[in-house]
């Protein structure tokens, strides 16, 4: 199951829904293509999650496409569960041409049940130019690279207003242990350290992504992302001991466990940069800045900034990272000018579109510094870029839905009880092993 997007949080599914029933079409705005080009007469439909300001964006890519080749393009809303709208259009025999998968897990569903084109060797090869290998890896299946991974996240960084810490006379911690000093200092000074956003459990699984591939190490990381090392291994034990540091302190949690659990996303980003703060500190995803700035008239690098999420003990400073991988659907009407899609996305070109309006990042090396619209993006996407190899994705959407992406099961609900009660780590490894061993049958 997809993340629950911004839209969906604060609308509780009923636009997404909606959204789901329409389609827009990118070739009804003045700059859509007009005749020519060696695709005119072509239409592309594309089905991805994207709402907002998000879907507005990715049209002035698909514009771009358009311009370059004549071809009419069709963006069509899927809603979150990416698996299931798919599925359908399938069934009844309108597969939308390309579809912007938003988890690891969902991509290789679509293999398994031979859904997907494999990509050109255009596409593969100028891919293959600009992405650390870990991106392709993400997105082969068995062997065959099918997923172009466009959009990224950078899933490592703690956001804050600057104003909170210089009064507190805090920097930036560079070291885990700084970090829980740090918020200590917040809460002494008046302003407790983070606003948790327990209410939705997703979030708490990035949290523990975090200090376990830091802690852990990358190699522990991806054996226990395939399940090959199971949740009760110490490693596991000794993550969640150092969670539950920031779990059982409420001086560094805002409002303690309760308040945290009645807190989501949004309302966490609320709580650090709304009008009245509740708290100095939020940790999520470089899209943080995105939403301090769009409900709350922060600037990014101004009075909404971030710093890397810190290592842990000895370990390296993590690199968690979430993503969209583009795909053709092989039996869709216009699969092969889905495929010149593709390789018009793997391009610096088509992500320099989408970097200069805001609100993305590029896992592509060879997108300039410049093409970005502000600093914050530009030291971000640096960020994911240079780490290369080390990235890890996203945890949770590597594994089954069951168990790493349902409200109110598996890692999602586990991690809430363990939030509400971080007493006894031994006791929520053995919960996890026990929901992950069913959802991977294993």
């Amino acid at each position: 199951m997809r993340r629950p997007s911004l839209t969906t949080l604060r609308a509780a599914g009923a636009l997404a829904a909606a959204l789901a029933l329409t389609a827009t079409g990118c070739g009804d705005d003045p700059a859509a293509p007009g005749s020519g080009g060696e695709l005119s007469g072509t239409t592309v439909t594309v089905a991805g999650v994207w709402t907002g300001g998000e879907q507005t964006n990715f049209k002035k890519v698909l514009d771009a496409f358009g311009a370059k080749t004549g071809a009419k393009t069709v963006f069509v809303p899927s809603g979150d569960n990416v698996s299931t709208f798919v599925g359908s259009k399938i069934e009844g025999g309108n597969a939308p041409d390309v579809v912007l998968v938003p988890q690891v897990g969902v991509l290789r569903q679509f293999a398994g049940a031979g859904w997907l084109a494999p990509l050109s060797e255009r596409a593969a090869a100028t891919a293959g130019g600009n992405l650390a290998p870990v991106w392709k890896e993400y997105g082969t299946v068995d062997g065959t690279f099918y997923g172009l991974y466009f959009k990224a996240a950078h899933k490592s960084t703690v956001w804050y207003a600057p104003d909170a810490l210089e009064r507190a006379g805090v920097t930036e911690p560079k070291t885990w242990d700084e970090l829980l000093a740090a918020g200590r200092t917040l809460a002494d000074s008046g302003l407790p350290a983070f606003a948790v956003a327990g209410e939705d459990g997703w979030t708490l699984t990035d949290w523990f992504e975090n200090v376990y591939l830091s802690q852990a190490g990358p190699e522990k990381y991806d054996l226990l992302a395939r399940h090959e090392l199971k949740w009760t291994d110490p490693s596991v034990v000794t993550a969640l001991t150092t969670l539950a540091e920031v779990f059982e302190d409420e001086r560094l949690v805002a409002g303690g466990a309760a308040e945290a659990l009645r807190t989501d996303f949004p309302g966490s980003v609320e709580k650090v940069f709304g009008p009245e703060p509740e708290a100095a500190l939020v940790y999520e995803g470089d899209f943080v800045g995105g939403v301090a700035r769009d409900e709350f008239g922060r600037k990014p690098g101004e009075d909404a900034a971030f710093f890397a999420f810190p290592p842990v003990g000895a370990g390296k400073a993590p690199v968690v990272s979430g993503g969209d991988a583009a795909v053709v659907l092989k039996d869709a009407k216009n699969a092969e000018a889905g495929m010149r899609l593709l390789e018009f996305l793997a391009t610096p070109e088509a992500a320099a579109v989408w970097a200069g309006a805001g609100g993305f990042l590029s896992p592509n090396k060879d997108v300039k510094p410049e093409a970005y619209a502000d600093d914050t993006a530009r030291a971000t996407a640096a960020s994911l870029v240079a780490a290369g190899d080390s990235v890890r994705f996203d945890m949770s959407d590597q594994a089954p839905a069951a168990f790493g992406g349902t409200k109110g099961a598996g890692e999602w609900k586990l991690l809430q009880d363990f939030l509400r009660d971080p007493s006894d780590p031994e006791r929520t490894a053995a919960a996890l092993e026990a929901a992950a061993a069913k959802a991977y049958g294993n």
